[in-house]
């Protein structure tokens, strides 16, 4: 082959190579400048996740009130009651302590009456009697054990429980777990119930049951 076909060879590969090169650095750029301005973009709906009233996993009806409550984890971690959105006892509100824990709440209106703890392993057992005796109608009541619920409790206290809608008041020892929630001179027992029974062989903490959680939806009380 001739010197001159050998450079008009090479002048034709030079000039298709830059070609395709200014081609593809062209598109390039205009792929990366040529975009819609903001005003002019299809707007994007901002998807939210729907909060539930305590943490529920599904919202309660419109008529019914939502609520959690959970035991104590052995004797490290304090139980905690939530009502309506509204956390009622808890470690962080220092609040609640070893024993029984007890918030009561009007069921009609959903709100919060009064709280308290009993002492169930040195305490006087007298004074959980008076106050489930002065419990009025129309009260819910919610329930959480911690560390130790059963040892100072007597027959007069569990009877109480009964009357409130407990299965298994009668049944509780020394530092089983317990959640319960009732009201005053309920007809059937309640549903809203979990009970641990304290067991070396199918304790999860050494000494202790597993936490007890419970949550659910609960109808209003008509006046």
């Amino acid at each position: 082959m001739r010197a001159s076909g050998v450079l008009r060879l090479l002048a034709l590969v030079f000039a298709v190579v830059t070609t395709c090169m200014f081609i593809r650095s062209y598109i390039s750029f205009s792929v990366k400048t040529i975009r819609l301005p903001r005003w002019l973009r299809p707007a994007t709906k901002e998807i939210r996740p729907v909060r539930s009233k305590c943490g529920l996993s599904k919202p309660c009806p419109g008529n019914f009130f939502a609520f959690k409550i959970s035991s104590g984890a052995a004797n490290v971690v304090g139980p905690s009651m939530c009502f309506e959105n509204q956390v009622i006892m808890s470690p962080v509100k220092n609040n609640v302590g070893r024993g029984l824990n007890i918030a009561l709440v009007n069921g009609t209106t959903g709100a919060m009456l009064k709280h308290s703890y009993f002492d169930m392993y040195s305490g006087d057992p007298n004074k959980l009697v008076k106050f489930l005796k002065e419990i009025t109608e129309d009260t819910l009541v919610l329930v959480a054990s911690y560390d130790d619920p059963g040892t100072k409790m007597n027959d007069e206290a569990k009877n109480l429980f009964s009357n409130l809608g407990s299965t298994y008041a009668k049944q509780i020892g020394f530092r089983d777990s317990w959640v319960f929630l009732g009201a005053k001179d309920i007809k059937n027992k309640s549903p809203f119930e979990q009970f641990l029974k304290n067991d070396p062989k199918t304790n999860k903490y050494d000494g202790w049951p597993e936490l007890l959680e419970l949550e659910g939806c609960l109808p209003r009380r008509i006046p």
